[in-house]
């Protein structure tokens, strides 16, 4: 029986109406999985150009960070042009930099680096507050020089503990060996800088079988310390000359009519009635004393306009002040904050500090019956010296002390020693071979001053004299002509050093070291000292007046780092 026509296209309409259900379904779901494809494209799309932006600011901070590192002074840039800035270009991205001077942290110059990347319509940018790095010891080569043109490496020995970060530059060597000399196991408690590579060209791991040592690791490839470009010392030397009072700036006049005569300040640090006081004397004359053959002691500073070339010079024997220096004006006393001083950046001052400018050479010390048992610094002075600055007794800051000798992290006293010659310990011992040799000790017109302490059963005046065992210098020290070390350290059997009690003595370092090539301390079991350095962090937190860091890595500053993103 045939269905009725009604009914049969009820039924056709049905059909139709789930085939148009279905289509919009089917559309709807077609323009869902586009939309959400659309939002993960625009999404991708969008977290690829932010990352994109970001590194485009990361590259324009690494481009300002690298640009700072090559200057040769940033507080001379930033006084003198008072900012930089530069762009890059990448395929599809870019960015614009700006170095400029924000702030002192207390005698440290702090600068901010904005770099703003771009991709598409996207910005980011980085915001950062970076200071120049600040080592523990720094050293141009590990290598001593050995004769005019030669050096020997110097080992770090098997059971030494060293407690500072080292920092070594490249050596550019020849076939390419490791720049630092191990044998044992020493241990290295802070971080390690090398400015070499791990690897020889060749692919050959030079550090493989040493660096169980290295406690806290190394880090290779890092800038070099710019404490072998004497162009950069000099700018930086020049800079603080121009910012240190006139009455504390001198040019002292050799007096007495003694060999090899020297011309020299002599300055003697001690606390009265709670005050830092220094004692200056000026026109002092040094007694040189050279020994006669290269392989006799290890004598050398860097020969002045070269890299590579070494001169024997005079170490310090003895001196003599002038009879008259009261009657002249020649010796005075003064409050160690008479000598402070500000540096100023665009009308932004650091914190005071004490300045003292020799155009010459400095002795540090005195008889130290006299001066509270050795030299005591109270107060923030840094002393800059165009020659050379003898170490003659022990250099201690006042104030409080943690339990291992440290000064404690709220002592607010600090002493910097930086010197375009040597930064050496005398031996008072040569006075007595001054004295074999026929030298007179008491010039008519001079007055010979002892330092460093009286031998066993001798008058407090006697040239027959040592320094204190243990032997400590409490300072910042940065040496532009050579090393940081001992004077009259034997080599072959002739001369060598008088020591308190035994064949070695200790020399205790509490601060920074920063040399060119390494200076010799003491020989393991036979003459000098056994060295004992430690790190003062205090020097991180700006305490140094003077500013004359050589480091030529910037850092961010604590808490120094920020970014953000903006649409545009």
């Amino acid at each position: 029986m045939r269905k009725p026509l009604k009914a049969l296209n009820d039924k056709k309409g049905m059909a139709l109406l789930y085939v148009v259900v279905v289509i919009v379904i089917l559309s709807l779901l077609g323009l869902g999985v586009l939309t959400i494809s659309y939002g993960v494209r625009f999404n991708a799309t969008k977290i690829q150009s932010e990352a994109v932006a970001m590194l485009a600011a990361e590259a324009g901070y690494e481009e300002a960070v690298f640009w700072m590192g090559q200057q040769s002074d940033m507080v001379y840039v930033m006084k003198t042009g008072g900012s930089y800035s530069n762009s890059l270009a990448f395929a599809n991205s870019g960015c614009n930099y700006q170095v400029s001077f924000f702030s002192f942290i207390g005698s440290r110059p702090t600068y901010r680096i904005i770099s703003n990347g771009y991709s598409g319509r996207f910005k980011r940018t980085v915001d950062v507050l970076v200071v120049q790095a600040i080592g523990g010891w720094d050293m141009g080569m590990c290598r001593i020089p050995s004769a005019s043109s030669s050096t020997s490496p110097v080992y770090f020995a098997d059971g030494e503990v060293i407690d500072m970060p080292i920092h070594i530059n490249k050596a550019n060597d020849s076939p390419d060996s490791r720049d630092i000399f191990v044998t044992g196991n020493p241990q290295f408690l802070e971080t390690v800088s090398m400015g070499e590579s791990r690897y020889t060209s060749g692919g050959a791991d030079k550090y493989s079988d040493v660096m169980g040592v290295f406690d806290a690791g190394i880090d290779f490839d890092q800038p070099n310390s710019k404490i072998t470009d004497e162009a950069v010392v000099q700018k930086k030397i020049d800079r603080f000359k121009d910012s240190t009072e006139g009455a504390f700036t001198f040019k002292p006049v050799a007096k007495a009519a003694v060999p090899y005569p020297v011309p020299a300040v002599q300055l003697e640090f001690f606390v009265q009635g709670g005050v830092g006081n220094i004692r200056v004397t000026n026109n002092c004359t040094v007694r040189g004393f050279m020994q006669a053959s290269d392989s006799r002691t290890w004598d050398f500073m860097v020969k002045p306009g070269t890299t590579d070339q070494y001169a024997r010079y005079n170490i310090y024997a003895y001196h003599f002040m002038p009879q008259n220096a009261d009657a002249t004006g020649e010796r005075v006393t003064q409050d160690i904050q008479n000598t402070y001083v500000t540096q100023s950046i665009g009308g932004v001052e650091s914190e005071p500090g004490g300045q003292i400018f020799v155009d010459g050479n400095v002795i540090i010390g005195g008889n130290n019956i006299l001066y509270n048992n050795g030299q005591v610094v109270k107060g923030k002075i840094t002393i800059v010296a165009t020659g050379n600055i003898w170490v003659a007794d022990s250099v201690v800051l006042d104030g409080a002390h943690d339990a291992d000798g440290m000064p404690s992290k709220d002592n607010p006293n600090a002493l910097g020693l930086i010197a375009q010659g040597v930064v050496k310990v005398v031996d008072p011992g040569m006075t007595e071979y001054s004295y074999v040799d026929g030298q007179p000790l008491t010039p008519a017109d001079s007055v010979y001053v002892p330092i460093g302490v009286p031998d066993v059963g001798q008058p407090v005046d006697s040239y027959k004299r040592h320094l204190p065992d243990q032997m400590a210098v409490e300072a910042s020290v940065t040496v532009g002509g050579g090393g940081w070390g001992a004077e009259n350290v034997q080599r072959s059997p002739y001369g060598g050093r008088k020591e308190f009690s035994g064949t070695q003595d200790d020399l205790i370092v509490r601060g920074t070291i920063t040399e060119v090539i390494r200076g010799i301390v003491g020989q393991i079991g036979a003459d000098g000292f056994l060295k004992h350095y430690y790190f003062d962090r205090r020097f991180l937190e700006g305490i140094l007046p003077g500013d004359v860091w050589l480091q030529g890595k910037y850092i961010p500053a604590p808490g120094g780092w920020s970014d953000y993103e903006t649409v545009e």
